[in-house]
């Protein structure tokens, strides 16, 4: 509703009141209620301030094209490869509207639902209230502040190369709530991001998931993130991120509990004539001691459960350049680092690279052709029949990715 709609509205909607208020005063009590209805309407109208309420409907859309060439390499015989096309790219076809609601000056609401190709979920769905500057008090379902890439490069407009890198998904979203924000200091900056959720779920065979709405045991988990931006011009940036919390309870565990920690980095800066661009990001996992079940046989085994994560990116676009589509072009690299615990049922060293050209049609508005080759290490326990067997995987993608 327009301004003028407004006060349009509002001066009807007074003459109304004023017209019939004295002929419903001489009226049975009967008409009291009424009364009570009109004075309502025109205290609600009073206090009605224009602009400060406004829905907006944002969010991402990806779409995509996959050609993959997988070997399979076992000890001692020969490997075996099998060869895949796929419209829609399954993996990373995503389509997202997000809802974005600001009731008032201090209050936004954010629900973003998400269709996969396969499955309709939610990517997150919380309120927001500003108490004051450089606090933001959050409740719902978010994504927890761990790293950078999950809560704020995986989109597809915003990450440069098509695929995710593998093993950062942990700790992902979950329900909770927490307070976030950042202040000056002295020429520099920085900021925290802190949350109180349910956490994850240790699975019999060792492995963590989310828990969801509802949580397994009595402890919560506790994450965030502190960032500093040394330079005036806030070209750099690096993080250093933490969770701990309880995982299970009850036999057979023994007090289990997670603990995550990390370190990230974001740099950008026009090097004249070239836009520098480089993020990174380290994780490591640890989930103290504790039986676990095989799912072959459901026999007892236990290992030393840690797991790493890491990948490291820069992409460089010359900005400055004199020719249009040159300098919409960009050139980015990838590398992807993956370990996972030895000798638990899946573990596995997996290393990537992703080679990737992109052509930017707007600056939320992408086409990526990206080569992306890997290898992986099976590194599970002897009984599995699976150790030392090598998987190596060629990927091309071609993703079309824009914010709506």
């Amino acid at each position: 509703m327009s301004n003028n709609q407004l006060t349009v509205f509002v001066v009807i909607t007074v003459f109304f009141g004023l017209t019939i208020k004295p002929a419903l005063a001489q009226q049975s009590g009967v008409d009291s209620a009424l009364l009570q209805r009109i004075d309502a309407l025109e205290q609600q109208m009073a206090d009605q301030k224009p602009g400060e309420s406004h829905l907006m409907i944002v969010g991402v859309a990806t779409f995509g094209f996959n050609a993959n060439k997988t070997t399979v390499i076992p000890q001692g015989g020969p490997g075996q490869s099998a060869k895949t096309v796929t419209l829609g790219d399954a993996d990373r076809y995503e389509f997202s509207p997000m809802l974005l609601w600001r009731h008032g000056t201090k209050w936004l609401m954010e629900f973003e639902p998400s269709f996969d190709g396969n499955n309709l979920g939610v990517n997150w769905a919380n309120i927001s209230y500003f108490a004051a500057p450089g606090l933001i008090v959050r409740a719902g379902y978010f994504v927890l502040p761990f790293g950078i890439y999950n809560k704020r490069l995986a989109a597809g407009w915003i990450d440069k190369v098509a695929p995710d890198p593998v093993g950062i998904d942990l700790p992902g979203s979950d329900f909770g709530m927490g307070i976030s924000g950042g202040l000056p200091l002295g020429s520099m900056k920085w900021s925290y991001d802190i949350s109180l959720t349910n956490g994850l779920q240790l699975q019999p065979d060792g492995e963590l998931q989310g828990a969801g709405i509802v949580d397994n045991n009595l402890n919560k988990t506790v994450s965030g993130r502190l960032s500093l931006l040394p330079f005036s011009n806030s070209c750099l940036e690096i993080g250093v991120s933490a969770l701990y919390g309880g995982v299970a309870s009850g036999l057979p565990y023994n007090n289990a509990n997670a603990t995550m920690y990390g370190a990230d980095l974001n740099f950008v800066k026009t090097l004249s004539p070239i836009l520098v661009n480089i993020k990174g990001q380290f994780s490591r996992l640890l989930v103290n001691g504790q039986p676990y079940v095989k799912p072959t046989d459901s026999s007892a085994y236990t290992f030393d459960n840690r797991s790493s994560s890491s990948f490291i990116q820069c992409s460089f676009r010359p900005t400055a350049g004199q020719h249009a589509f040159v300098k919409n072009l960009e050139l980015a690299f990838r590398y992807v680092d993956f370990e996972t615990p030895a000798n638990s049922f899946w573990g596995q060293n997996y290393h990537e690279e992703d080679l990737g050209l992109d052509y930017w049609f707007s600056w939320r508005t992408v086409l990526k052709f990206t080569y992306a080759w890997s290898r992986s290490t099976n590194t599970s326990d002897n009984t599995s029949g699976l150790k030392g067997v090598v998987t190596n995987m060629n990927n091309i993608y071609l993703q079309f990715s824009l914010q709506l």
